[in-house]
């Protein structure tokens, strides 16, 4: 469902991404979003020759609006920089400009783990949901951008605490926030200036400023191996192995040499690496749709089972969206249940729907899930059939065949 949205009295008709999400009752922008637009244009902070960085656009509410005045006039547009770790939503972005005819607009995407521009006048900031990826984009901004530019921050006013406060005074500088306008609250921050700043094309972790990407052990009993597992900040279970991962691994297949395996919304690719342990002759292709995932993953197997990295692919989707039909042996999966602040089943939903599609007839799709999610259902709408391979008082491990 296109949503109508207007910004200083422009029409702009923005999607949510993907496009084929069963929830079409969510709007593609929210209050913050709002908010922090009519701040911009009531105290005039953007023209012509604006530098605007922007941080964790979900589906291009922000972007888009800088980018309609004088599109119909010979005149230059502010220069827009667009930070996201979330593929599905910088192609959410790219839909939603190409859809409102802004191409000839000066847009530049840029991924989590990209260097920041250094000529950035305005940075609008959208408060992510982890602490751990807002400290490590509050890093970033103070080591890589000037030290007089204009931060404004914006969220649901009910999820700006004391707690998140004190974040931006520690790695940025003086904070201080607005009233609240339709449940949406700005906060404002004095970026001083940093005691070491970047050289040019200097990588940003060799500052030593970042505690990211974090690193722990894990045990595989199964194996009897011992890895050393690195987790970049947007990457679930920086410190240990989650109670779901743990019960999924010790319900895994064994598989035979030359299976065609797809870790699926991989995370840190610790399942993949459990099953080439078990398995090395195994080829592994692992997906995700963030950047910090799939880095993670590729550095986890090049740290640990170097000699296996030429049977892995590493690759950013939305979902299997990419991948070719009946190709793959066996795909391994822990759905999401929500997206940014929304709670939704939709992921899973394509996630299951592109496996049946993906798999080759016979092929198996095993994934794990909280007991209330249900997934029985869905796997047994699409495949047919379905499984109970295991389950505990919170967890189901389940499997459906392509027949």
């Amino acid at each position: 469902m296109i949503s109508p949205f207007n910004y200083q009295d422009t029409p702009l008709n923005l999607d949510r991404f993907p496009l084929m999400q069963v929830n079409r009752s969510l709007q593609a922008w929210d209050a913050a979003d709002e908010y922090l637009l009519n701040y911009c244009a009531e105290q005039k902070l953007v023209t012509e020759t604006t530098n605007i960085l922007i941080f964790n656009d979900a589906f291009g509410a922000l972007t888009t609006s800088f980018c309609v005045k004088n599109t119909s006039q010979e005149a230059f547009l502010p220069t827009v920089y667009c930070v996201n770790d979330s593929f599905v939503s910088r192609q959410g972005i790219a839909h939603n400009i190409e859809q409102n005819h802004l191409s000839n607009a000066n847009i530049t995407q840029l991924d989590s783990l990209d260097n920041l521009p250094k000529n950035a006048d305005v940075i609008l900031y959208k408060i992510p949901k982890s602490n751990a990826l807002l400290i490590e984009q509050l890093i970033r901004i103070k080591s890589q951008c000037k030290k007089d530019v204009i931060f404004i921050a914006a969220d649901r006013a009910k999820d700006i605490h004391s707690s998140t406060l004190k974040l931006f005074e520690k790695h940025l500088g003086t904070t201080k926030t607005s009233l609240a306008v339709k449940k949406a609250r700005l906060v404002f921050c004095e970026v001083s200036p940093c005691a070491e700043s970047l050289e040019e094309n200097q990588g940003f972790y060799q500052l030593g400023l970042s505690p990211f990407p974090t690193r722990w052990s894990l045990e595989d009993k199964a194996t009897d191996s011992s890895f050393t597992i690195s987790n970049h900040a947007n990457v679930y279970s920086r410190e240990k192995l989650d109670i779901g991962a743990r019960y999924f691994i010790e319900n895994l297949p064994s598989i035979k040499p030359g299976t065609k395996v797809i870790d699926l919304g991989c995370g840190n690719g610790v399942i993949g690496l459990t099953l080439l342990a078990s398995q090395p002759e195994a080829e592994v292709a692992f997906y995700d749709e963030s950047s910090m995932a799939i880095a993670s993953a590729k550095l986890n197997i090049e740290n640990n089972l170097p000699q296996v990295s030429s049977q892995c692919e590493f690759n950013l989707d939305d979902c299997l969206t990419s991948v070719p039909s009946n190709s793959v042996d066996l795909i391994v999966c822990n759905p999401p249940f929500h997206q940014h602040n929304a709670t939704t089943d939709h992921i899973a939903w394509q996630m299951f729907k592109d496996s049946h599609r993906v798999l080759k007839k016979g092929g198996e799709l095993r994934i794990i899930g909280n007991r209330q999610l249900a997934y029985h259902i869905k796997l047994q709408r699409l495949f047919g059939n379905e499984t109970r391979i295991a389950s505990n008082e919170k967890f189901v491990t389940q499997s459906a065949i392509k027949r």
